[in-house]
């Protein structure tokens, strides 16, 4: 994405082209928490002018993925805990209409799509290969996406994900996840392949009630480790 000697870009699809850069990259760990957006460093990376860099900046304010701090500049925004429960239980409504969608919509090429990343999800989780594990994951709930068709809801849950990836990072890498993350994947496979809705957008809005539960448990075990360490301590 060097911007070095190529001609700068500017103008909506420039500014696109910053927004989906800094979003893709607060996904994928490469852009974290509180990590300070400079303007130069962007104009640079991806080859668009200083006024393109400030709208795409606008932008993901507005989405919630960037906060300007005055006479500090922009910078990655951080989403506590309760805020990620709050966006989760948002989440969970949308995944459960564009699974149900999927289950209306699935052709048989696409369920025999499902059905082989579940199996290469499973694959993965028997020889530990996290990495590959997370990016099934990904992969299946694009595929269901893009069957559901339902775009706007599809938008949205980018949106939201996006703010939250510094708790699912958290969540990926506690023991006994995976296990647990897989049979709640397989469900919904089975429910958009079974083409029944209903199953289909209960199994995704268990699986999002999943998490936020997890997400709980692991801030209750934080705040217990912590008030032993303060009674050692004392």
């Amino acid at each position: 994405m060097q911007g070095g000697g190529q001609q700068v870009r500017s103008g909506a699809a420039a500014t696109e082209l910053v927004v989906d850069g800094v979003r893709r990259a607060i996904l994928d760990g490469d852009m974290s928490p509180g990590q300070r957006l400079v303007e130069a460093e962007l104009m640079d990376m991806f080859g668009v002018t200083r006024g393109s860099v400030r709208s795409a900046i606008e932008d993901l304010t507005a989405d919630g993925l960037v906060e300007k701090i005055p006479n500090r500049g922009a910078r990655v925004r951080r989403v506590s805990l309760d805020e990620a429960v709050a966006i989760l239980e948002c989440r969970g409504v949308l995944e459960g209409l564009i699974a149900a969608r999927a289950a209306e919509r699935v052709t048989s090429e696409q369920a025999e799509r499902l059905e082989r990343i579940g199996e290469q999800m499973q694959d993965a989780v028997r020889t530990a290969e996290l990495r590959t594990y997370a990016r099934l994951n990904s992969q299946l709930h694009e595929l269901v996406a893009e069957i559901g068709a339902q775009q706007i809801a599809s938008g949205l849950i980018l949106k939201l994900r996006s703010q939250i990836v510094r708790h699912q990072f958290q969540l990926s890498q506690r023991p006994g996840r995976p296990q647990v993350s897989l049979g709640q994947h397989l469900a919904i496979i089975e429910g958009v392949n079974s083409r029944d809705p209903q199953r289909a957008e209960q199994a995704a809005r268990r699986h999002v009630q999943s998490v936020i539960e997890t997400l709980l448990e692991i801030r209750a075990e934080q705040q217990d480790a912590s008030q032993e360490t303060q009674r050692i301590a004392v």
